[in-house]
């Protein structure tokens, strides 16, 4: 099964919100959806779901055009609360799976099942807004996969998780994987995406800039970076006579140093030594997906909007 967006385009008057957005998705893989804020991500997500209607352009899965699929295909976590704050979590799990067709019984058993997995089932009987910000966002993601969707659209889904929790939601992404489910998902946090997904799509401007598999990706700069750690001094002063490097990384235990292209990693390591540096670990590797994500969209996304431009982006609204 595969997910193809083929040439999306969508204007709000004066905005573009996509401008000829295409990429593919197979199934039963984890992908990672990335840009700036107001790059097109969630208008993209929304007209997947059917919300919004594309300008012109293709969605289809599995060859069929989205609009004609049933609603359970897919599953939607917006990055915006979406729970009734006065109503208990069993009872709008319940009413939430109820919408795409699931008997009540059966979703009071999932939906319990669940709560236990996420560690909360003393919450089924807790009002939503007496919860805090990470276990309404556990909440908020149980409904969207209660219905047993082929599709997860899940925007920032690991907001407001703590480490332990957002371990915990890595893990059921890849259990949900292995099922054969597709899960599209946009954060800001490149290491999880790094973590969890085969294939990613960098968006700017509602086009993609760069995507595909994600080593791919992440070689398609043409530069290498090593990872250097040092016992005592970590000031790297000896790096200034390195023609070609630079230091994008600096921490205690360890630095990351960009070389130019033709740069070979060994000078680093000779002009280390010839320094009297004591050298702990090094390590030549690609680029990390967030410095390709600085090189493609590291500039605001949009000028200051002033007049008619700006009243056209605060109606639309949804253009992140």
């Amino acid at each position: 099964m595969s997910l193809v967006l083929d040439g999306l385009h969508k204007r709000f008057a004066s905005v573009t919100a996509l401008d000829g957005l295409s990429f593919e998705v197979s199934g039963g893989q984890v992908f990672g959806f990335l840009g700036a804020n107001g790059a097109g991500k969630t208008t993209t997500m929304r007209i997947l779901l059917g919300v919004l209607r594309a300008d012109r352009g293709r969605v289809s899965l599995d060859g069929r055009d989205h609009a004609g699929l049933p609603r359970r295909t897919w599953g939607y976590l917006p990055e915006e609360r979406g729970l009734y704050p006065r109503m208990t979590v069993m009872d709008q799990l319940v009413f939430f799976a109820g919408l795409y067709g699931v008997p009540r019984d059966e979703a009071r058993r999932s939906a319990a099942d669940w709560l236990s997995r996420f560690r909360v089932p003393e919450y089924a009987d807790r009002q939503a807004d007496t919860l805090s910000k990470g276990n309404q966002q556990k909440v908020q993601f149980l409904a969207a996969i209660l219905h047993d969707p082929q599709v997860l659209l899940l925007d920032e889904p690991f907001t407001g998780l703590d480490p332990v929790n957002v371990a915990l939601l890595r893990e059921v992404f890849l259990e949900l994987r292995s099922q054969g489910k597709t899960i599209i998902f946009s954060t800001h946090q490149m290491e999880t995406v790094e973590t969890l997904c085969e294939s990613v799509a960098i968006v700017d401007r509602g086009r993609v800039v760069v995507g595909g598999n994600l080593r791919d990706v992440k070689r398609s700069l043409g530069r290498q970076v090593v990872k250097l750690s040092l016992n005592g001094d970590h000031r790297l002063a000896w790096l200034d006579g390195v023609a070609g490097t630079r230091v994008i990384r600096r921490g205690v235990e360890q630095s990351e140093i960009e070389l130019d292209t033709g740069v070979e990693p060994g000078v680093v390591l000779r002009a280390a030594v010839a320094a009297g540096a004591d050298v702990r670990h090094f390590e030549i590797a690609d680029p990390s997906l967030e410095q390709i994500f600085i090189d493609h969209v590291g500039r605001p996304i949009d000028p200051p909007l002033q007049g008619p431009a700006a009243a056209d982006r605060a109606a639309a609204g949804i253009v992140a």
